[in-house]
């Protein structure tokens, strides 16, 4: 196991990442990330170097206090080859499997690996799989090899501003996590809205505010580049709000070239719908999210 550091190995880990995508996409937006400044102190671990198979991004082992903090306790896997990566995965130096935990990755192909890891670990393991969408330019040229221009909307940018003289166009403040955590479905309790905070403080947002200061649409970012905490407050559906928000921030990252990226459950079309009017493009591989518990 190396711990990767320094700017030029990480440099190196980025560029060697951008031939794997899609797959490696969440592994890349994270190193991406790093290689900006790194502002959620993150580690990046390989199993060699540089003709690596494996890389785990993590937190920092001081930053994972608490066992039962999955949202900071969240790790991003890619590997060349899947089947070669279980005993690198299974070290307790690399993942602490004695804490509830995630793994995110954009390979399905880590699943059986995980399962006997979980198995091993004598815990309990639920896949959350989604569509992955690419959504900035910066990201569509990048993975503009894999995808299908067919597959763009013809009127993505022809978004309204909607409510113009009664909402306000903001960034998000931390006051405003409370907001975004009720309505994140990953999300709802204290620690939800503790790393959403910490994403607000980190990282660009955007969002619309009634006259009284309270957000009704925004979007916000996490620390792998994904679009990932966007919502809309009931009262204000069906309005093309988060179209709204979600264009006027892809048009902000983009100068910035981000990779910016976005998952969808299967079953809500609804937002599958806004992700064609932001002329987002599917790529052909799963978003996956492993929650770990020991028992």
């Amino acid at each position: 196991m190396l711990y990767l550091q320094g700017p030029q190995k990480l440099q190196m880990l980025e560029k060697s990442l951008r031939k794997s995508l899609p797959e490696s996409l969440k592994v890349y937006g994270t190193v991406f990330h790093m290689n900006q400044g790194n502002p959620f102190r993150l580690k990046a671990l390989v199993d060699k170097w540089p003709d690596f198979n494996t890389v785990v991004i993590r937190p920092q082992e001081q930053e994972m206090k608490d066992d039962l903090d999955h949202y900071t306790n969240t790790y991003q896997v890619y590997a060349k080859d899947p089947k070669k990566c279980q005993e690198f995965l299974g070290s307790p130096e690399v993942i602490n499997w004695k804490q509830h935990l995630q793994i995110q990755s954009t390979q399905s192909s880590l699943d059986y690996v995980i399962e006997n890891l979980a198995a091993v670990q004598l815990g309990k393991v639920k896949l959350t799989q989604c569509i992955l969408h690419v959504v900035s330019e910066t990201t569509k040229k990048l993975a503009s090899s894999v995808v299908d221009g067919k597959s763009l909307s013809s009127n993505g940018d022809k978004y309204k501003p909607i409510h113009q003289k009664m909402l306000k166009p903001s960034s998000l403040d931390p006051t405003h996590a409370v907001w975004v955590n009720k309505f994140w479905s990953f999300g709802g309790n204290e620690r939800s809205q503790r790393f959403i905070e910490r994403c607000i403080r980190t990282f660009p947002s955007f969002c619309l505010l009634e006259p009284q200061g309270t957000p009704v649409s925004w979007v916000l970012m996490d620390q792998t580049g994904e679009m990932r905490m966007a919502g809309t407050l009931p009262e204000y559906r069906g309005q093309g709000l988060i179209t709204y928000v979600g264009c006027a921030h892809l048009q902000g990252l983009d100068k910035l070239g981000f990779p910016l990226y976005s998952h969808v459950d299967r079953a809500n079309y609804i937002v599958q719908k806004v992700c064609f009017n932001l002329q987002a493009i599917r790529v052909p591989c799963d978003w996956n999210q492993w929650n770990f518990v020991p028992l």
